[in-house]
Formats: structure tokens, C-alpha cells, sequence
């Protein structure tokens, strides 16, 4: 029974940590960008798509990841066109192109679902080897999100990143420093998607098939995984908050294996991802979180107060 629970669990966390990958567009867009971009559930299901046609051709598996890489930022590209050129909400806008995307995924898969289970991809070493749900299998993605980790922070890091980022938080004020938000708000939801559209691809590979379905209601997932890493690690710095969203797609993914473990109907999953975003946004707010928060900014000032004591002594308060 308990190597069971522990088989479930790792095979959990699989998904949580290439769900993960899905959950960092969703927070440059959602966090950063201050933007709700709800394409995602049509980009993933592209990214899957494009990977497994390509596979399913001959092309190698890896160049067939990247192409769906390209085709997530494609799909980004049409949202950000959508809002920035031809001036439509942003919720209008995804929803615009997730629809569309659903017909161009029919179109690229030629059916409504695409196996893979007798053609070499990315994890086909993995899969004969049957380490997927071992603790190998959670080593490898967990070294394949610290890659993707390592590139989103030093992206966030440079003057491109910065601007997005101001362009999330004062969008006014940053028009006024010279930066094109327009072009902001685009690239964002390109680097958004495209990695949406990696973590089908991967999805794909790791399940065996691309399904027209596989991306529907994803988008609360994805914003689970934000809200619920964000949780449990609050924190300003972005290299702690991505790390967080990671987090957070694992704990997501642990409570809905659990809740399937209990005996809990599998259609009754989209109305428990519903349940724990709601917990997620309305825990921050009870009395004793408050008073967590307000302890722990009061550290942070008190440790602020003494290092600028200790670099300019004359701030230090005078002894009587």
C-alpha cells in the first residue's frame, strides 16, 4: 500500500514538474505582464500537436519539440497582435485565438487524437527503461525546469526583462521612460506560449499521444500552480517566485492525485482545481496569515534598518 501511495505520488510529481514548465508562461503573463492571457489552452494543445505530427514524419524528436516551441510563440504572437494592433480585451483576444487554435490543431493533427507509443521521441530511453513515476524520472525533469528556470530568471534579469516587468506594474510610466509596452506585452506572451507549447510537447511524449482535449481547463491549472506556489513561498524576487510557481504545479498535481487516491470521481477534478484556487486566493487573507505577513515584513524592515546602519554608521541610533 505504501509503495503504491509512493508510486502515485512520483508519478504526480512528473506531471507537476512538466506542468510546471506550462505554470512559468502563465506567470509571465499572469504576474508579470498583469496580463490574462487565456490562449494557453489552446497553445498547449499546438505545442503537442506540432511535436507529435513532426515525430510521427520522421523528424527528429528534439527539432519537433522546438518547432513546437516556435508554434507556441506563433500562437502567443496572434493574442498580443490581437490586443496591441487591433485594440481588443485581453480576455477577448485569448479566447479569439484559443478558439481558432482548436481548428488549426484538428488541421494539424488530421484527427482528433495522435499516438505515439510505437515511435522514438525524447523519452523513449526513459519509457523502455521504465523509470517513468521513479525517483529517476523526477531527477530528470526536475533538471530539465532548473534549464528552463535558469533562462526565464536571467531573461527577467536583463533590461528587456526589466521593462516587461515595469510594463506589468506602470504601464504609464514606463510608455514615458520610451518603451513600446506594445512590444512588451507581444514579446511576453511569445515567451508565454512558447513555453506553453514546449510543455505539450512534452506532455505528448510522456503520455504517448496528443489529444484535441488534452488543453482544455489548463488555464486553472496553470493559475493554481501560480496562486498555490506563491503560497507557500511569498516572495518579491523573481528568481523565488518562479522557483515558487514550480512549487506550486507539484503541489497541485500531489493534491489531485490524492484526491483521486480517496475515491474522488475523475470527473469531479475540473470542480476541485476550481476548489483549491479559490482556497489559495482566500488563505492569504485570513487573520493569521495577515499577522504572518505583517511579522515578516517587519523583519524585513528591521534587517533593512540594520544594514544601513552597519554601511553608514552615522544612521545608527546615538547611545545615551
Amino acid at each position: 500500500m505504501i509503495q503504491t501511495f509512493l508510486n502515485q505520488g512520483l508519478a504526480a510529481a512528473d506531471l507537476g514538474l512538466i506542468f510546471g514548465i506550462m505554470a512559468l508562461g502563465v506567470y509571465l503573463t499572469f504576474r508579470v505582464l498583469n496580463f490574462p492571457d487565456l490562449t494557453v489552452d489552446g497553445s498547449f494543445t499546438t505545442g503537442a500537436a506540432v511535436a507529435a505530427s513532426a515525430i510521427i514524419a520522421g523528424v527528429n524528436p528534439w527539432f519537433a519539440t522546438a518547432m513546437a516551441f516556435v508554434a507556441g510563440g506563433l500562437a502567443g504572437l496572434i493574442t498580443g497582435l490581437l490586443h496591441t494592433k487591433g485594440q481588443i480585451n485581453p480576455l477577448l483576444a485569448g479566447i479569439l485565438t484559443q478558439i481558432a487554435l482548436y481548428s488549426i490543431n484538428l488541421r494539424i493533427m488530421g484527427r482528433a487524437n495522435l499516438p505515439l507509443l510505437r515511435t522514438d521521441t525524447t523519452l523513449s530511453g526513459v519509457r523502455d527503461a521504465g523509470l517513468f513515476g521513479t525517483w529517476a524520472s523526477v531527477g530528470i525533469f526536475v533538471g530539465v525546469v532548473v534549464i528552463v528556470l535558469i533562462i526565464v530568471n536571467w531573461f527577467l534579469s536583463t533590461d528587456t526583462g526589466l521593462a516587461m516587468q515595469a510594463t506589468g506594474d506602470n504601464e504609464a510610466m514606463i510608455r514615458a521612460q520610451g518603451v513600446s509596452t506594445d512590444v512588451m506585452k507581444i514579446l511576453g506572451l511569445v515567451i508565454s506560449n512558447a513555453l506553453v507549447g514546449v510543455a505539450g510537447a512534452i506532455m505528448a511524449q510522456y503520455q504517448g499521444y496528443a489529444d484535441i482535449g488534452m488543453g482544455i481547463g489548463l488555464i486553472v491549472a496553470g493559475l493554481a500552480s501560480v496562486i498555490l506556489g506563491q503560497a507557500v513561498l511569498p516572495s518579491r524576487h523573481f528568481a523565488v517566485a518562479t522557483a515558487a510557481v514550480v512549487l506550486g504545479s507539484v503541489i497541485y498535481r500531489e493534491v489531485i492525485q490524492l484526491a483521486l487516491s480517496v475515491g474522488f470521481d475523475p470527473n469531479d477534478m475540473k470542480l476541485i482545481s476550481a476548489v483549491l484556487v479559490v482556497l489559495a486566493l482566500l488563505l492569504p487573507r485570513l487573520t493569521i496569515f495577515k499577522r504572518m505577513k505583517a511579522r515578516r515584513r517587519q523583519r524585513q524592515m528591521e534587517a533593512a534598518a540594520r544594514q544601513s546602519a552597519a554601511s553608514d554608521p552615522s544612521t545608527a541610533p546615538v547611545g545615551r
